[in-house]
């Protein structure tokens, strides 16, 4: 890597799934790698009476629904609500859902899951686990026609950024008189240590030292949504934090978008088993 990488370790510095799109991740020391991205990532997705997906962007209070991973189940906790357990390896009836432009097929997880969420966010709502046997591509045009599967995570396997990016955004909130805030709202994968900030735009490729080595092709900056204006701990929505990147991180290549992070797919290492600490090495994109 260049000169221009900071004097910090280059390795992995924090990783995190989202079992339940939209609800709140959970922070992990290590995670295995599937072609979908990490394991039970965005496995599991809150869909209306239409059976058209939902998020933070129309229910806000969906961050406070915190995920906990035991060993065969996903437990559920929000505010006033018993908890709700999911059994990793249980479903119920088929069912079609529609997410952004595509319709998949899923597994609904049945009538209590149903009214756990109903009652929480106040809306008729319905939960669904991604059918395993469903092929959902990322875009072509950005992978360069390599056939990169999701499950229901907005597009790509994989959301990568860096330490250092979110440094240099706090330091403008601060000075602008703000509070900083936390990754947690940008919603990573993997959190990069070594970088300078954004830095990770410009990477070709990133291969992490594992038992095999594992390969991750960035290839498309993430155009930010209102999520990170809502404050994980309290649900609530400020504008500082998308107003503050739209002044220096708007970004031609996604309609003038404002970007932080960069998606990103798997070339090698299915199976493998990322670990925070890990080392990474990676090569610049050509300019």
């Amino acid at each position: 890597m260049s000169s221009s990488i900071s004097d910090m370790p280059a390795c992995i510095a924090r990783l995190f799934i989202y079992p339940v799109k939209s609800c709140a991740g959970v922070e992990v020391q290590e995670a295995v790698l599937t072609e979908t991205g990490l394991d039970l990532d965005r496995a599991w997705m809150v869909v209306d009476d239409q059976g058209r997906f939902v998020t933070q962007r129309q229910l806000p209070r969906m961050a406070l629904v915190r995920p906990q991973m035991k060993y065969s189940e996903v437990v559920l906790r929000a505010p006033g609500m018993l908890a709700l357990h999911l059994q990793i390896d249980a479903v119920e009836q088929p069912a079609k859902v529609r997410i952004w432009n595509d319709e998949v097929s899923a597994y609904d997880m049945g009538a209590v899951a149903a009214q756990w969420f109903t009652d929480f966010l106040g809306q008729k709502l319905r939960l669904v686990r991604f059918d395993p046997e469903q092929r959902r591509l990322s875009s072509l045009r950005w992978t360069g026609g390599v056939e990169a599967l999701n499950q229901f995570s907005d597009g790509f396997p994989l959301l990568v950024t860096s330490q250092a990016s979110l440094d240099g955004l706090n330091d403008r909130l601060v000075a602008a008189g703000h509070g900083a805030v936390g990754i947690e709202r940008f919603r990573p994968n993997i959190v990069l240590a070594g970088l300078q900030a954004h830095e990770e735009d410009r990477l070709e490729d990133i291969c992490i030292a594992a038992a095999e080595e594992v390969q991750l092709q960035p290839v498309k900056p993430c155009p930010r949504c209102p999520i990170p204006n809502i404050d994980p701990a309290t649900a609530e929505v400020s504008p500082q934090v998308l107003e503050t990147l739209r002044g220096y991180r708007s970004n031609e290549i996604v309609q003038g978008a404002a970007t932080f992070g960069m998606n990103a797919i798997v070339l090698r290492g299915v199976e493998q088993t990322l670990r925070v600490g890990q080392s990474f090495t990676a090569r610049w994109r050509p300019d």
